[in-house]
């Protein structure tokens, strides 16, 4: 059955009208939560290099590079988003919004991966980042699941960013917690994640299923649909030590499933203007290359070593890529949307770029 979409195009979107202008002449922008998306793929290539590391003994210095720099820029990115909410007057705003509310769970579920980086070297101080941010991913994750539950939202306001604060939250902190040797926290925690996707994942599917079509700003979250399968995977093989059971080629199953739906969408994500959305693309595919290092581990795939230097220069140029592309739009100052006279309650199909 074709469906029509009752979503006006993001031609009318604030991308496309002129700027805020301060008192100084200079335009205003409002820099959104999504922003942080660019430190939460960085933590994501690192984990790729530090898997290929432990796997195929790949030097090790990529990733603490990596990880050092995803924490220099989840820095930087937190000070200029607080002091632009701050400026903006959006402090009782941004935990509302039905579009970017969900990405403001990686304020915190960024550092307690880093937590989990710190640790491999100084263990007390990374497992204090850990199980600080895993308290307060969790206590965000609990708040926005009761705002969408009084809010009076549509069906069409949800999107797949909304997995982020509980699934993406739960099943890092499973992994990061049997990573530290909590076994029956990282068991808690899977579950926390796990049935949060079985939740959340009905309604997103029935969303993308039935609804009309995501806002041209949001189809690249379609690429997170990846992220649930191949997260709880990683958290497994932490969890049971590194040993292909039913629930690994379960998970592992689906997530076969998703890389190919990834493949039927190239020609949409082909038709979205860059913008911080496309770091959507990052964490969830390095996720998935992560997996399958680790699945190239544990079956002792021939040549296995040749695979992993693939996936590292295949996901490495890639996300590289889209580093350039993020600094090139940074430098001209058109990287963020224009700031709009009153950002808390407009419709989900009105997205900045």
């Amino acid at each position: 059955m074709r469906r029509t979409s009752s979503t006006p195009s993001c031609s009318s979107s604030s991308a496309d009208r002129p700027p805020t202008v301060t008192s100084t002449g200079r335009p205003a922008y409002r820099v959104t939560p999504n922003a942080f998306g660019m430190p939460f793929g960085i933590c994501g290539l690192a984990q790729v290099w530090s898997t290929a590391h432990a796997v195929a003994g790949v030097p090790r210095w990529p990733a603490d590079t990596l990880w050092v720099a995803a924490a220099c820029v989840w820095l930087a990115t937190l000070i200029w988003y607080a002091g632009n909410v701050i400026r903006g007057g959006r402090l009782r705003t941004e935990l509302t919004d039905p579009v970017f509310a969900p990405f403001t769970s990686l304020i915190v579920v960024v550092p307690m991966l880093l937590g989990i980086a710190l640790g491999g070297h100084a263990e007390a101080a990374g497992e204090i980042v850990f199980m600080v941010t895993l308290v307060l991913t969790v206590a965000v994750g609990g708040w926005l699941s009761g705002e969408w539950i009084i809010a009076d939202l549509n069906l069409t306001q949800w999107h797949p960013g909304y997995f982020l604060p509980t699934v993406a939250g739960g099943l890092i902190a499973a992994g990061g917690s049997a990573y530290f040797g909590h076994d029956l926290l990282a068991r808690v925690m899977f579950g926390y994640g796990m049935v949060c996707w079985l939740v959340l994942g009905s309604i997103i599917l029935a969303r993308l299923f039935t609804a009309p079509a995501l806002p041209m700003a949001l189809r690249p979250t379609i690429a997170i649909e990846v992220a649930p399968p191949v997260v709880a995977g990683n958290a497994w093989f932490l969890i049971n030590g590194g040993h292909l059971d039913a629930i690994a080629a379960g998970l592992a199953g689906y997530a076969v499933l998703m890389a190919v739906v990834q493949l039927r969408m190239i020609p949409v994500y082909r038709q979205v203007p860059f913008g911080p959305g496309w770091w959507a693309y990052s964490f969830s595919y390095a996720a998935a290359v992560t997996l399958a290092i680790s699945w190239l581990g544990a079956e002792h795939v021939p040549g296995r070593t040749a695979w992993v230097a693939v996936l590292l220069a295949m996901l490495t140029l890639a996300i590289a890529a889209l580093a350039v592309r993020t600094a090139q739009r940074l430098a001209q100052g058109n990287y963020m949307p224009a700031a709009e006279p009153d950002p808390a309650h407009r419709p989900a199909q009105d997205l900045p770029r």
